[in-house]
């Protein structure tokens, strides 16, 4: 009978753990599930349309690799693929160093930081067409802020920003700066407040000024916040399309023609659905180049 009743225990302690790991996958499979149908089908069916001639109507016509040829002679593509290059070394470099400066002034703060916090905050939260409307009145060379100061006797500053092709690209990264790097500051602050305070008072006795704790010790301690968003910064500076299309729609003239418009414009205006597809796989293959480095960076063991 022992025998019998080792034997009926053991087989309930199998069936137990085999249930305690099979729970976590069957509590996962219901996301599992969506996820599969609502990305990897559609991400499928985008490689079959990139080699395909359609209109996003109808019978699709499979002609191979021909829409990457095409995407190599097209000179709007490649506009727009130098203007999120642009894009990419701006959000990579001004938006990053004003939250990691605000970020070191404000960690230190005891009264009023809350309040400083927040109202760096507050632009990130907003909808991307109230702050777009806002800016483009203050933008306006009639009414907008260059108006006002030229009316009062400085002049110069009265310009269609908006509406000049050398200068739509940067007032629309202008605007989306305003409202992106109060984020990355409150990031980087979260960051700061867990590096121990006694590596700062260490390094003042040993004569350590403001720049040095900075640099030796502040931008070493969020150092895997920091990469993580110059990462995510990188890959979504391909993926920008909001700002540019609600202030210009990409233009004048093309003079802020970003690959998210292009293919915006290709696949409702010019319903050429197959050539927008093979612009957004190149899309997804730019961001996941700097997957890739950030892979590399962590496999050689790199504090990312």
């Amino acid at each position: 009978m022992t025998t019998i009743e080792e034997a009926k225990n053991k087989r309930r302690q199998s069936r137990q753990l085999i249930f305690r790991k099979m729970l976590p996958w069957l509590l996962v499979l219901p996301i599992l599930l969506i996820s599969i149908t609502v990305m990897i089908g559609p991400a499928i069916s985008s490689f079959y349309y990139a080699m395909t001639d359609w209109s996003g109507f109808g019978a699709a016509k499979f002609i191979g690799l021909e829409n990457f040829r095409l995407l190599l002679e097209d000179s709007s593509y490649k506009e727009a693929l130098l203007h999120n290059l642009l894009w990419l070394i701006y959000v990579t470099t001004i938006p990053i160093a004003i939250a990691l400066v605000v970020a070191s002034l404000l960690a230190p703060l005891r009264r009023f930081g809350m309040f400083f916090r927040t109202a760096f905050f507050i632009p990130y939260v907003l909808a991307s067409v109230v702050i777009s409307n806002v800016w483009r009145n203050l933008l306006s060379p009639t009414k907008g802020i260059g108006a006002l100061l030229a009316k009062v006797g400085v002049p110069g500053l009265d310009q269609a920003y908006l509406g000049n092709p050398k200068t739509s690209l940067f007032a629309i990264f202008f605007i989306d700066n305003w409202h992106w790097w109060g984020f990355l500051m409150i990031l980087f602050l979260a960051a700061m407040q867990n590096i121990s305070p006694d590596l700062y008072e260490a390094a003042r006795i040993e004569g350590a000024n403001r720049w040095h704790e900075f640099r030796y010790i502040t931008i070493p301690g969020i150092r895997p916040t920091l990469f993580l968003m110059l990462l995510m910064t990188s890959i979504w500076s391909f993926l920008v399309f909001d700002y540019v299309w609600i202030l210009t729609q990409g233009g004048p003239a093309g003079g802020s023609e970003v690959l998210g418009t292009l293919l915006f414009k290709n696949a409702f205006f010019n319903f050429e659905a197959g050539y927008a597809a093979a612009i957004g796989l190149t899309m997804s293959f730019y961001g996941g180049i700097f997957i890739l480095l950030f892979i590399l960076g962590r496999r050689r063991g790199w504090d990312i």
